[in-house]
């Protein structure tokens, strides 16, 4: 079986304790309206085009002018060097001797899988895993996934990044696209299950930085006897970025909170008895 993988981070000092490799893999079931990463949203390879030097040439058309496959066919011609294919197809035990070539420099560290959403390609995640139980494994997942897939992850695991956007169902729906009733169900089997875990609130200007928020997602936690604590994510100010690389626009004018807010955000979850920094 194989995974579709659209970038592998070495040396990463932001996804797990100690020096890391991340691996990206691609799909997700959410749409987030904040989302930084769209070339992560779908589950088959795309060409991504960098617009800043095009020259309007043309001649990335020439292959496929109808539409286009992702074959790579069209990558030689740009004579600026703008086109890449997003997305590669591995096999778990191939995937797992390239990251254990660092093996070394990861064992006061390891790997994290990310996305997209790791959860999407639940039968490659876990035989990876298991390719890699030399290292210590986390997981980056928005948690929206079968219960079963979920807890046959989790024991595979030393760590899970969890995130917690928005309590309310009806607020998680109109700004994800999903309703979050299979991300809570799942926040309680991680609960009782006794791996650690981070909570993680991409935390928005007017959308789920109210106090009210934040002291729901507190009542969530409540009795996580293995939760390291939360972290505050303010909203990436260059979330647009990558938008019109994959043929897309962002059209949403999220802010960051501010100071006060976020230090609001996080005196609410220390009164809960939650550990929590803004990152």
């Amino acid at each position: 079986m194989k995974g579709l993988v659209f970038a592998i981070e070495e040396m990463s000092v932001h996804d797990g304790p100690g020096l890391r490799t991340t691996v990206f893999l691609k799909g997700c079931p959410l749409r987030c309206q904040w989302c930084h990463n769209p070339e992560g949203w779908h589950m088959r390879p795309q060409r991504v085009r960098n617009p800043n030097g095009c020259l309007g040439c043309g001649a990335c058309e020439t292959e496929c002018a109808d539409h286009c496959s992702a074959c790579g066919k069209c990558l030689s011609r740009c004579p600026k060097g703008l086109l890449r294919i997003s997305g590669v197809w591995w096999e778990p035990e191939d995937l797992a001797k390239r990251i254990l070539q660092n093996g070394p420099l990861l064992q006061n560290g390891g790997v994290t899988v990310s996305g997209g959403e790791a959860l999407m390609q639940p039968e490659f995640l876990t035989a990876l895993l298991d390719e890699l139980s030399p290292l210590h494994r986390a997981i980056e997942t928005c948690g929206y996934a079968a219960e079963a897939n979920w807890r046959n992850v989790l024991s595979r695991l030393e760590l899970v990044y969890f995130d917690v956007k928005l309590a309310d169902p009806e607020k998680h729906r109109q700004y994800t696209g999903v309703d979050n009733e299979p991300i809570l169900r799942n926040l309680e089997v991680l609960k009782e299950c006794g791996v650690p875990f981070v909570v993680r609130i991409p935390t928005i200007q007017g959308v789920n930085d109210d106090a009210e928020n934040m002291r729901a997602t507190c009542r969530l936690l409540q009795g996580a006897k293995a939760l390291q604590g939360v972290e505050l994510l303010p909203y990436n100010t260059c979330a647009g970025a990558k938008y019109a690389l994959v043929g897309l626009a962002y059209n949403r004018a999220f802010r960051q909170p501010d100071s006060a807010t976020l230090e609001t955000a996080r005196q609410i979850f220390l009164d809960c008895g939650i550990h929590a920094t803004i990152r």
